[in-house]
């Protein structure tokens, strides 16, 4: 069986590869009940009108994640999966305020994702980094003491994101948190212009100094800003499936992906939340391509966009090899 194309996945939340069989084998393992007869009545909720109604769903889903093994077991799922679509370099969100607020410790939640991470190379053929989230519609409070709760595990973290609702809820409400997290050393990225509007993603950058923008979506409406992103060559995590799912954009086809290659942005292609969005990221790719009728020059860019954009810049061998692969990927093989 030929290769997927080797790529990178930047924006990518572990709680959000919870498939519903996985769900249900959990919930009778920790004795939850789950407000669904079965998994088909489960994949029926998963239509969704905004964010904040994936979200509602989302954060229901997670009481049946209690222990470490329990995210051993959903982080080596995924790993698996994206292995099979060509991942070689996955850097993964994780959304501990989720967790605590249900009386999981911190500790619980970043042990048991790091016996998965810990083989992940070893067993898939994938290197990985971690990259904790604060939920923006909490306090920046609560951000600032889940920063100092994580202090004993960040040999474990590689950066800081910002997720969760949107609206309402700026960048600049992180501000100091964001600098304490810079002061230890790591790295920063934000969600922002998903339904947020363009200002959020220049906050994300002023404000909060961070290096990746996740989604980025609604940048496109502010033309000053776009130059700004592709002279400074600015990722942005793109998530299409997710985007038509949760409404920002009607179908694939409209999707404003080839636009923003067209004006010079560093894009890359990522599947968010797969379990409930339609596809890991080999099948969004496939469906971006075939949705948008990308080249394979196109392709190849994105898959190369993935790992200079990725925090591979302790192991810059490994991302030249990275690099190597998608120049060598042999596209009439597939």
């Amino acid at each position: 069986m030929p290769q997927p194309l080797p790529k990178a996945e930047l924006h990518l939340h572990i709680e959000g590869t919870l498939e519903p069989e996985l769900a249900f084998a959990l919930a009778a393992r920790n004795g939850v009940t789950l407000p669904f007869a079965d998994t088909e009545e489960l994949r029926e909720a998963y239509l969704f009108s905004d964010l904040q109604s994936f979200l509602d769903l989302y954060y229901g889903l997670m009481a049946v994640l209690r222990t470490a093994e329990d995210f051993t077991e959903l982080t080596d799922a995924y790993l698996a999966r994206a292995a099979e679509q060509g991942v070689r370099h996955a850097e993964i969100f994780f959304d501990p305020q989720a967790h605590t607020a249900r009386g999981v410790a911190i500790g619980t939640v970043i042990e048991g994702l790091a016996r998965a991470l810990d083989g992940a190379e070893e067993r898939y053929g994938v290197s990985t980094r971690l990259i904790m989230c604060f939920l923006r519609d909490e306090p920046a409070e609560s951000a600032m003491a889940t920063l100092e709760a994580a202090k004993p595990y960040l040999h474990r973290i590689t950066g800081v994101g910002l997720d969760s609702a949107e609206v309402g809820h700026p960048p600049s409400k992180f501000r100091e948190v964001y600098a304490a997290a810079e002061a230890l050393g790591l790295r920063k990225v934000a969600h922002a212009g998903e339904e947020g509007p363009p200002a959020y993603i220049r906050e994300a950058l002023d404000v909060l100094g961070v290096e990746r923008i996740d989604h980025g979506l609604r940048a496109m409406e502010d033309p000053e800003l776009v130059e700004r992103l592709a002279r400074e060559r600015v990722p942005l995590t793109l998530c299409p499936l997710s985007n038509v799912r949760l409404r920002a954009i009607d179908v694939l086809e409209d999707h404003p992906l080839v636009p923003m290659m067209d004006a010079g942005l560093m894009v890359t292609v990522n599947s968010d939340d797969p379990a409930y969005f339609g596809g890991y990221v080999g099948d969004t790719f496939e469906a971006v391509r075939g949705a948008l009728g990308l080249s394979r020059d196109r392709l190849r860019t994105l898959a190369r966009n993935s790992f200079e954009a990725s925090f591979l810049d302790d192991d810059e061998g490994r991302r030249a090899r990275y690099l190597a692969e998608v120049e060598a990927y042999d596209f009439d093989a597939e």
